[in-house]
């Protein structure tokens, strides 16, 4: 969920920078974010569950690969989350700009062909540049743009650059849940980028993952000084970084997700307080 929450925070830290923070439009972002996060995981359970791909998973129990639920009924849950995305959105659409359902239902599209369709794109390695593209650089912008209005001159700069960190956050939360599955997903012909990469490399892949966010907010610094927030987020960097570096694996990565979700979190609530307080506050 904080691949949902943290770019609606971050974005909406952009806006309140250029005092133009609005918390209706925040709070529909929001949803939409939270709606798509809760349907692409129902898609891809639902997904994975008919190609039988989670049938010996090392994650958490999956609903339709674990027969606690009716193939149909999860599929019905996922289009439903996309349905309130979809009716949250069409009011930002409204609010703002028409344009903006175009990139609803690019979002739609991406999270149900992730795992659906005959093709799927995160069966061959592509899982985390649509992750980067939609829970960073399009979330984080969208949500600044619905809240301006307009993003030109350096609110554009400034709302790619807070993507960015937003953007790779997620992807090593990708990164760590293929890193747990390589075994079974390379049995099952699932081509994530961990299983293209091998072990060792998603492992260093993950820690620059984790990492670079921290770099990329220093350089905000002259622009945002309290963007300098988001160091106490470090802290929280050690455990998650030695468990990958000692080379925990299976069950053991479980753990590390969850920790790398918190590093997420505290990462962007502190960024986007860092982000709303301007040089001259």
């Amino acid at each position: 969920m904080p691949a949902a929450v943290v770019p609606v925070l971050i974005g909406s830290g952009v806006a309140l920078g250029y005092k133009e923070f609005s918390w209706w439009r925040a709070l529909l972002a929001l949803v939409v974010a939270l709606a798509l996060q809760v349907g692409v995981n129902y898609a891809n359970d639902y997904s994975d569950g008919i190609r039988g791909t989670d049938e010996k998973r090392v994650g958490p129990v999956r609903l339709v690969a674990a027969g606690l639920a009716p193939a149909r009924q999860v599929r019905l849950a996922a289009f439903g989350c996309f349905a309130i995305a979809g009716v949250a959105g069409l009011v930002l659409a409204a609010a703002t700009s028409w344009w903006l359902l175009l990139v609803g239902i690019a979002a739609v599209a991406a999270a149900w062909f992730y795992t659906g369709g005959p093709r799927p794109y995160g069966y061959a390695g592509f899982g985390e540049l649509f992750v980067f593209a939609f829970f960073g650089v399009i979330a984080v912008t969208g949500t600044a743009y619905v809240q301006m209005d307009s993003l030109d001159g350096s609110r554009l700069w400034v709302a790619l650059v807070a993507s960015a960190p937003a953007g790779l956050l997620a992807c090593a939360l990708l990164m760590i849940n293929n890193l747990r599955d390589i075994r079974s997903d390379t049995m099952t012909g699932k081509r994530t980028l961990a299983v293209r990469l091998g072990d060792a490399r998603s492992r260093v892949a993950y820690q620059g993952a984790m990492v670079a966010p921290f770099v990329i907010a220093a350089g905000l610094i002259f622009f945002r000084p309290f963007v300098v927030l988001v160091g106490l987020a470090c802290v929280l960097l050690r455990a998650p970084i030695q468990s990958v570096r000692a080379g925990a694996t299976g069950p053991a990565l479980i753990r590390t997700l969850g920790q790398t979700g918190r590093v997420q979190l505290v990462f962007g609530i502190a960024f986007a307080i860092g982000l709303a307080i301007p040089a001259h506050w």
